[in-house]
């Protein structure tokens, strides 16, 4: 059964989601050569229930950490570790908050040091990716459009598609129907209509679309070892246009 909200409950996922962007923020200020990815994980838990919210990932199926970190080749769920950010890598950072009963995902992929060009595009362009899909959010399109704006947007740079996972509702619990998948037709799947509230999340990788999952059951990792990006809003159907609750402004803030 699809969820849709009112606008109270709406007010309630927006006050969750800025907690959400300003964790994302503080993990920004902290995105350097020699951090690991635990250290970052465990300045979001910190920030997140300072600000009484509850990390949506930690306990979630088991999940023992509060962030998803995926560094590389490692497309999502990556385990954050003892793992040091080296000059040149890619990084994904996923995230959820849990507060006033309501939860919110965004997912952000940054460049660490002197990255190679073909992988900043690849960043470039999947980020993109997520703010078509966005505008094709609106009550009256289906669900294909958001998928088709994401997929031809970056197949036509030769970049993969992850198939297998996709972006999800979210509400009262972390995945909510429907399922948003990446890839798809235009004009086809469910009608979007007004309060229904999803997170968009391409997942490309600069190689082929082919994942594979590592032995810790959770691990995401391209087929081909070739670097993967992650982007991720939470968004409201609207009439007319999109509303876009998570924000990637203070990660930009803490970038300059």
């Amino acid at each position: 059964m699809i969820v849709y909200k009112t606008e109270e409950e709406i007010e309630l996922m927006r006050a969750s989601a800025k907690v959400l962007a300003q964790a994302h923020g503080e993990v920004a200020k902290l995105i350097k050569e020699g951090v690991t990815t635990r250290q970052l994980d465990q300045r979001a838990e910190e920030f997140i229930r300072d600000n009484g919210g509850v990390p949506s990932f930690k306990g979630y199926n088991d999940f023992p950490f509060s962030l998803c970190i995926s560094p590389n080749s490692v497309v999502v769920h990556g385990f954050p570790s003892d793992y040091t950010l080296k000059d040149g890598d890619v990084i994904s950072v996923d995230g959820g908050v849990f507060l006033n009963g309501y939860h919110s995902d965004s997912a952000y992929t940054y460049p660490v040091g002197n990255v190679a060009p073909e992988v900043l595009a690849l960043l470039q362009r999947t980020k993109e990716s997520l703010y078509l899909g966005i505008e094709q959010a609106i009550a009256g399109n289906r669900m294909g459009d958001i998928s088709y704006a994401v997929q031809q947007h970056v197949e036509k740079q030769g970049y993969g598609v992850v198939r297998e996972l996709v972006g999800h509702g979210v509400g009262k619990k972390l995945h909510e129907r429907p399922e948003v998948p990446n890839y798809g037709k235009r004009g086809s799947g469910l009608k979007l209509q007004t309060g229904l509230v999803i997170a968009i999340e391409p997942m490309v990788n600069l190689g082929t679309q082919k994942i594979v999952q590592e032995k810790d059951g959770w691990t995401i990792r391209t087929k081909d070892k070739m670097p993967s990006a992650h982007f991720e809003h939470t968004v409201v159907v609207r009439k007319d246009k999109a509303e876009v609750l998570t924000s990637f402004e203070y990660i930009e803030k803490a970038l300059q």
